[in-house]
């Protein structure tokens, strides 16, 4: 078959070498015709004619899109553009799933410190790092000048939706009954009542939002010569922004290796004061009512009366086991706690020669120091708190079970994350190695693509690009981010709540610092032109409205998710007219 092939071949060949042709001689003229050869009227007058055609030039023709990697696909219409779009999209968004798997697994094995400091919150914003990266890191100066446009909207985007349509669906989702301005755990019966009903979140939620106020501080630092009307010391002014960016991430990974042992501290202090606040509750009901003199002074005849009553063994001491039978027998109110480490302590505040026993003195000693600490936080704003009434020893009482409670303590001593030992901790290493292996392989390997369609898109429709990768890039790779938290929050509990406003929180600080870092090394390291002022105004607004509501109120009412649904849409309209109707950028 192959040889009769050749033999064919050969013989096209050989009677095409075989034809004969005339010189044509192209001749100008104002008609753009040429004579074909036979006649020779010079002036074309006469004769045959041949109509010449003029090729446009090379340049002139339509441009082929250009493969990344030289073989994924691209196309330059729009439809395929949006198909390519969703594709690789979807390729974004397995990859934000594998990594927050991974994540899960390392932290189920190694637990929080270290790993939830350092690793799981650049994890989370891996994509999202990875995609600002590749927009600024293709062809030219000129080119990445125009490509990072994309990974301006993608960091706006990610902040802006995080912290509108994913913290308003939590709110939603979230909701449960306020009574005293706390959320009751899985009671849902006001509806969608605009007061009565929603979220309350642990005092961490609010550190979290404070800390997100505070990560905006780089944007701030690269905008100022802009906002000082000035032309030079732009190019410096990243330089600092850079640093304090990468400062702030080490912080901020500092801070959140030795957060949980904070946590630990403070909850344990918490309990203690609960501690205080029933001992003191217990006295005055013994004490009837008299533990204060006249003068709102405490009352040491009538502490010392309640020491004999409590020193069982009327020895002048009141030892460990004398202590913890007074423990014992105080009713807390469900709020769980060691009564060993309790009466542990008690003995520290009031034993100051440490022989292990409180004698009566130190016994009138640390009941002062108590009613004082006591009448000190009721302040004057506490209704009918004076001495007389005693009834600063109930508002010490439910401001301390309050504090215990936005502290984040576990109800009735259930854990909503830690499910026992972990069956194989070998296996599950190396299955949480691998889904971030491949994570991340998936992210480095579709982030250039992605960023080659979004440039592809605009071209083809006109669209600028920064607002094809603020609406449609976020939801790739922030998607597995936002399910997960709108599951979670839909358990209806003070403890999900936290932890859900708090991720929200952790996410949009660890954009403004680590995606921002990255952002910011390009466009120093490739000399470009830091022209965002309308994309950081959006991102300043938006973080400091969210981060002032919620780093001073723990209880988020039903209708705050308004305030979020509409900062998105004022969002886009707000960088569109700085744009398009100001010339901004």
């Amino acid at each position: 078959m192959r040889f009769r092939s050749l033999i064919s071949l050969l013989f096209l060949l050989f009677f095409t070498s075989s034809s004969y042709a005339r010189f044509v001689s192209v001749q100008q003229s104002s008609t753009g015709l040429i004579s074909d050869g036979i006649n020779g009227d010079r002036n074309l007058g006469s004769g045959s004619i041949i109509k010449t055609v003029v090729l446009a030039p090379a340049e002139e023709k339509e441009e082929a899109c250009e493969q990344t990697y030289g073989f994924m696909p691209c196309t330059k219409t729009a439809l395929g553009n949006v198909f390519l779009i969703l594709v690789y999209g979807f390729f974004m968004y397995t990859a934000a799933t594998y990594l927050s798997n991974g994540s899960e697994l390392l932290l189920e094995i190694l637990g929080p410190g270290i790993v939830g400091g350092l690793f799981l919150p650049m994890l989370g914003a891996l994509p999202d790092a990875m995609l600002i990266l590749v927009s600024g890191l293709s062809g030219d100066a000129q080119t990445a000048q125009s490509q990072v446009a994309v990974g301006m909207g993608l960091l706006a985007g990610s902040t802006v939706m995080l912290l509108t349509v994913i913290w308003g669906t939590c709110t939603v989702v979230g909701k449960c009954d306020l009574r005293d301005t706390i959320a009751v755990n899985n009671q849902d019966t006001k509806g969608f009542h605009l007061k009565d009903s929603g979220v309350t979140v642990d005092i961490w939620t609010s550190y979290a939002a404070r800390i997100m106020a505070i990560s905006v501080i780089p944007f701030i630092i690269v905008q100022l010569p802009q906002m000082l009307g000035s032309t030079s010391g732009r190019h410096l002014s990243v330089l600092v922004a850079l640093i304090v960016s990468v400062l702030m991430l080490i912080s901020y990974c500092v801070y959140q290796v030795f957060q949980p042992w904070i946590q630990r501290r403070r909850l344990a202090f918490a309990k203690h004061k609960h501690v205080i606040s029933g001992i003191l509750r217990h006295l005055k009901q013994h004490a009837l009512g008299r533990l204060l003199d006249d003068e709102g002074q405490p009352d040491e005849h009538v502490i010392r009366k309640l020491f004999d009553t409590i020193d069982a063994n009327k020895d002048g001491h009141l030892s460990a086991t004398e202590l913890k039978a007074l423990i014992i027998g105080i009713s807390f109110e469900e709020i769980d706690f060691d009564k060993d480490d309790a009466v542990g302590k008690v003995l520290q505040d009031f034993d100051k020669t440490l022989d292990e026993q409180v004698d009566q003195d130190e016994f009138v000693r640390g009941i002062k120091l108590w009613l004082l600490q006591a009448m000190g936080s009721a302040g004057p704003s506490a209704p009918d708190a004076g001495p007389r009434t005693m009834k600063f020893l109930d508002h010490f009482h439910v401001q301390t079970k309050r504090e215990h409670t936005l502290l984040g303590d576990n109800e009735n001593g259930e854990n909503d994350e830690e499910g026992g030992e972990v069956a194989d901790p070998k296996w599950i290493t190396i299955k949480a190695a691998l889904l971030l292996l491949l994570g991340a392989s998936i992210a480095a390997a579709f982030a250039d693509p992605l960023v080659d369609t979004v440039n592809n898109f605009s071209a083809a429709t006109g669209i600028p690009s920064f607002f094809i990768s603020f609406i449609a890039l976020p939801l790739a790779t922030n998607s597995s981010e936002a399910v997960s938290a709108i599951i979670f929050a839909s358990r209806k509990k003070i403890r999900t709540a936290s932890l859900t406003f708090s991720e929200l929180c952790g996410g949009v600080t660890m954009n403004n610092i680590l995606c921002l870092s990255v952002f910011l090394s390009i466009v120093y390291l490739r000399g470009l032109t830091w022209n965002f002022s309308s994309e950081v105004l959006v991102i300043l607004i938006v973080c400091l409205v969210m981060a002032g509501f919620a780093s001073f109120r723990t209880t988020y009412p039903l209708w705050t998710c308004f305030i979020a649904y509409l900062l998105y849409p004022f969002s886009l309209g707000l960088v569109y007219i700085l744009d398009y109707w100001f010339g901004w950028s």
